[in-house]
């Protein structure tokens, strides 16, 4: 983790390196015959940001919690788990290249801050919810030059699963559901092969170590399926499944699920998500075969080019507790306003009530993440405030 540190701190060096040229360039004139230091020196920082490929996120929240838990957290939450508090969520720097027919591309994605606690994998540093920092993305991109071009993508990448990603910004709403947070994994490390067979149909394969391992468990691979389909402007979907071995020192068990999502725009500022999830894990060690399934809908309107509104509802169902600690069906209601002052930065309200049908909620053990045990109280309610910056 040391090293990792050390790596995100010189790339931070490098970017901001990149402000002094546009100074050292100021007194330059164009002219096609100069020398190649002097060419380099009239490049500007959005010359270097194009060639690298770079970009900046960082996004932080207030968020408010009327049960005030003596844990100060929010209990059956993740990402935004930090009670009655201020928080620093992410502080991403991006290098990307997409890969051009027969060429080579890239991703590389360095995360810090709260979440980045919270979505290490197994094998790649402490794992332990101390480090706030995070190699999320590391692959190597290349299109070899066969019919529409077949994509391979080799190294650590999100996960295909689900209708959410990390990054809020990229979401309707600012917090995450119980679907992204317990019924998926968020990242794989192994092979993924895509191919678009028409604009309206692809396919990807992927073989990876498993659910958030960088280096596999137990000597078994996990195998990955995602069909995407687009038939009409109005309407998007996907078929993801994944099925391998995640327990540790066993090549058997496998866990296995089935992801769905749609999306469809029956008119132009209305978008409508659907995503459904089955899972199945047989022989959890303390629960035995596990089975969880869950369906979330999320709606979302542009009421102008500046303000938007969106509200999602969801229902999760732990029945043997493999995925939440304890044996549970959750819901929960999300109501979010988007503000966007301006192209690159993105404000949004959101209020959420969450309801279990066990006592999963108010914990009095403070400091210690819990869920779903020694709670008082079957409902939580919370408003928060999220802000998004992208440069």
């Amino acid at each position: 983790m040391q090293n990792l540190t050390k790596i995100l701190y010189a790339l931070i060096f490098v970017f901001m390196a990149g402000f002094a040229i546009p100074a050292i360039a100021e007194d330059a004139k164009p002219a096609d015959t100069k020398p190649a230091d002097a060419k380099a020196a009239s490049l500007t920082v959005d010359d270097i940001k194009k060639m690298l490929g770079l970009s900046i996120y960082l996004q932080g929240s207030y968020n408010y919690n009327f049960n005030s838990p003596g844990s100060g957290l929010n209990d059956q939450r993740i990402f935004d788990q930090k009670a009655n508090s201020f928080m620093l969520d992410l502080a991403q720097i991006v290098f990307a290249k997409e890969p051009p027919t027969g060429g080579v591309g890239y991703k590389l994605k360095l995360s810090a801050g709260e979440t980045a606690k919270y979505i290490h994998s197994v094998g790649l540093g402490s794992t332990n919810t101390d480090q706030p920092f995070d190699l999320t993305e590391a692959y190597i991109s290349y299109v070899a030059p066969l019919g529409k071009g077949i994509r391979v993508d080799f190294g650590k990448m999100v996960t295909f699963i689900g209708a959410e990603v990390i990054e809020a910004r990229d979401n309707p709403n600012y917090s995450r559901s119980f679907l992204f947070n317990y019924a998926e994994p968020f990242t794989h490390t192994g092979i993924k092969i895509g191919y678009n067979f028409t604009d309206a149909v692809n396919a990807a394969v992927f073989v990876v170590n498993g659910w958030d391992d960088s280096s596999d468990n137990n000597a078994g691979k996990s195998y990955g399926l995602s069909i995407g389909f687009t038939p009409a402007d109005a309407f998007s979907g996907n078929i993801n499944m994944i099925t391998g071995p995640e327990q540790n020192n066993t090549n058997s068990n496998y866990r296995s699920l089935v992801d769905v999502v749609a999306t469809i725009k029956p008119v132009k500022p209305l978008s409508l998500i659907l995503s459904g999830d089955l899972g199945y894990e047989p022989m959890v060690p303390g629960v035995g075969n596990a089975t969880w399934s869950g369906i979330a809908a999320i709606a979302k309107y542009d009421v102008t080019d500046i303000h938007s509104v969106a509200v999602r509802g969801e229902y999760f169902n732990d029945r043997q507790g493999a995925r939440t600690g304890t044996a549970q069906e959750l819901k929960e209601v999300t109501l979010s306003w988007e503000i966007k002052p301006v192209s690159t930065l993105i404000l949004r309200p959101e209020y959420r009530h969450d309801w279990s049908n066990r006592n999963g909620f108010d914990t009095n053990i403070s400091g210690v993440a819990v869920t779903g045990r020694n709670g008082t109280k079957k409902q939580q309610d919370t408003i928060a405030l999220g802000v998004m910056y992208t440069w």
